[in-house]
């Protein structure tokens, strides 16, 4: 840390004390009081950390831990990687990640999309992915097309980053457009919704098959330099490689393209990156696959429409129970009205529990929905209240993050 100011290293001194002290009290890993106090000490904390490291920047409505794992795999092979272990996406949690890793030249960082044009500023990436952009937490984010602007005008002082974008994604490729330095990236976009009308013009979006156009202005979906052709990763120069995932679902594959993508234009072999997204089994407890009496309970986090749209997607219809977890806190988004953007019309022959703090709420969207299902409100109970066997658990943020602190209170 020789580049570090004399406040700086102050700033670490007392943001290090404090996790410690956080930890020893039983409040957690004290990442985010640590990071927390390093800026208030000083504020160019982060801009000094981010020095002589090359640095992508991951950020999306969904999918930004599972893709920051992936491209933390993937550009390995290069060397070792500064990241988050714990998705903490915001500056608190940027700089502890940071501090964590003195000496690593190469980082892989999760950003909130609110913060990714300050976090940009600070660090000046590499790269940049842009997954997808969506309706999210209305009471926190705001109107999706205002974000789209705002990032927009973010990476436009950034013109040497590389960025790697979604050119699926109408409201991310608008970001991207203009962009001098772009790997277009064929995701994937199972979520339309938000963007059926231009950006840019605001005259309809008109789809043809894969590709789509305004009829407002000069705006259509790029040419894309990596896509995905059944379970092969295809890519420039005739490149093309089986993807073995252990995690599910298309949108999965979409995120493993982007990491991909990014690793090499970090300078990483191809099919090396490609090998090593393969490697990334769960993500905080996401995916992963638990024993609760009689059920084996696979759990699946989903945080806004789209997210809910992919993960019941991925719902295997020969399971013997889908409990369906939702809570209405302050990081879940107290406004549950989304609710009703969710198709949750087709679960015929599996058992449905609604479970959460707001079962209830949850419960009436199932009823209009024409979902049989039973309201047992403790997930935990939801869980043993299904037959036998396999169990797929469904949950948003805080729903997902206490059922897991939950189960690990039963060990």
């Amino acid at each position: 840390m020789a580049d570090i100011s004399v406040r700086g290293r102050l700033a670490l001194r007392a943001a290090a004390a404090a996790s410690w002290a956080s930890q020893k009290a039983g409040r957690g890993k004290g990442s985010m009081i640590g990071g927390l106090i390093a800026l208030k000490i000083d504020p160019t904390i982060m801009t000094q950390l981010g020095r002589d490291r090359r640095t992508v920047l991951i950020t999306g409505t969904n999918g930004k831990s599972t893709t920051t794992r992936m491209t933390t795999a993937a550009l390995g092979s290069l060397g070792q990687v500064a990241t988050q272990a714990d998705g903490a996406n915001m500056d608190a949690g940027i700089v502890a990640a940071l501090s964590q890793h003195p000496g690593v030249a190469l980082a892989a960082i999760e950003v909130d999309e609110l913060h990714l044009p300050h976090v940009c500023d600070a660090l000046d990436p590499a790269a940049v992915v842009l997954l997808n952009l969506s309706r999210d937490q209305l009471d926190r984010v705001g109107e999706i097309n205002m974000i789209e602007r705002k990032l927009r005008a973010g990476l436009q002082r950034h013109p040497d980053a590389v960025v790697i974008a979604n050119c699926d994604d109408v409201l991310v490729a608008s970001i991207a457009y203009d962009h001098p330095n772009v790997v277009w990236v064929a995701a994937g976009s199972g979520w339309a919704v938000d963007a059926t009308s231009c950006p840019r013009s605001g005259e309809p979006i008109v789809w043809e098959g894969e590709n789509w156009r305004s009829t407002g202005t000069d705006f259509h979906r790029p040419q894309p330099d990596w896509w995905l052709d059944g379970e092969q990763l295809c890519g420039p120069d005739g490149f093309r490689a089986p993807l073995h995932l252990a995690l599910p679902g298309r949108a999965n594959r979409g995120n493993a393209a982007q990491a991909v993508a990014a690793a090499v234009a970090l300078g990483a072999d191809a099919t090396k990156a490609t090998d090593a997204t393969g490697t990334v089994r769960e993500i905080a407890g996401r995916y992963r696959t638990v024993t609760v009496g009689e059920h084996d309970a696979r759990l699946l986090l989903a945080k806004n429409p789209a997210g809910w749209q992919e993960a019941l997607s991925m719902i295997e219809p020969s399971s013997a129970g889908l409990v369906i977890a939702v809570n209405g806190q302050v990081p879940d988004g107290e406004d549950l009205s989304w609710l009703w953007d969710v198709r949750f019309e087709h679960f015929e022959g599996v058992q449905v529990v609604a479970a959460g703090e707001r079962a209830t709420d949850l419960a009436v969207r199932l009823t209009y929905a024409g979902v049989e299902h039973t309201l047992v409100p403790d997930p935990v109970r939801a869980i043993a209240s299904c037959p036998a066997g396999h169990v797929e658990v469904l949950a948003n943020y805080t729903a997902f993050r206490d059922l897991n602190r939950d189960l690990e209170a039963r060990k």
